[in-house]
């Protein structure tokens, strides 16, 4: 087991947002969290990637307790979280884009290396390097966010709405790019209103409501269940 969540309480001052989460990533498993607008999907995001404090509960990672500890410091354990609207750089290349998501001391080591494979997976952004990240469009700036979250060679990526602002067809393209980046062995958390093409790339998923999971399973029993396909499809 990667990721072990457990009884988690978390919020904003006095608001609690998160209730008694409980929850796990296994290594190289894509794991979805789904739910409507509102019901604590970035908020557990933010917790886990260290931006915002846990009031209770525990988050063990590799066997080591990292509730406490801040974004900075579990980078340099490969935690990699990619937010909502994908936090980049406008005003800076691609490659400047890149060479910041190695801020992590054990990531400037390899920092060129996994410049090169960046641009091995996204031939576009080799294109583009010396351009203002600003410029691209929607695609290639989601792209772009990954490119550098994978700068720290993680073993957990978290992405936060990754299809927020695409076209269809480029939500396509986005998930396949990371059924390829789960392929290479890689622990996934993806928050995604999305459920249809959330589920399809997950091994699991968890249903998030006003503040807790009500649901949880294999990602295709999820897809299947009447109860889901209802609130969430339309079905």
């Amino acid at each position: 087991m990667l990721m072990e969540i457990k009884d988690l309480c978390a919020g904003y001052g006095d608001l609690q947002v998160l209730f008694d989460i409980s929850m796990e990533i296994g290594e190289g498993e894509v794991v979805s969290l789904v739910g409507s607008n509102g019901a604590g999907k970035t908020t557990l995001l933010r917790i886990i990637s260290g931006l915002e404090p846990v009031k209770s509960g525990s988050i063990t990672y590799g066997g080591k307790d990292l509730t406490q500890l801040r974004a900075y410091e579990k980078a340099d354990y490969g935690i990699a979280h990619i937010p909502q609207g994908r936090g980049i750089l406008g005003s800076l290349s691609v490659k400047e884009n890149l060479i910041m998501g190695a801020y992590p001391k054990s990531a400037r080591a390899h920092m060129e290396e996994n410049i090169e494979k960046s641009f091995e997976m996204f031939p576009i952004l080799k294109e583009r390097e010396n351009q203002m990240a600003g410029s691209l469009s929607g695609g290639e700036q989601q792209m772009l966010a990954i490119a550098r979250a994978l700068m720290i060679r993680p073993k957990l990526l978290m992405l936060d709405e990754p299809s927020l602002g695409l076209a269809p067809i480029v939500v396509n393209d986005m998930f396949r790019i990371i059924s390829e980046v789960a392929g290479q062995g890689m622990s996934i958390l993806i928050v995604e209103q999305n459920l249809k093409q959330a589920l399809s790339v997950a091994d699991r998923g968890y249903v998030l409501e006003t503040g807790r999971i009500v649901m949880e399973g294999k990602a295709s029993e999820l897809l299947e269940d009447k109860a889901v396909q209802a609130a969430y499809l339309g079905i």
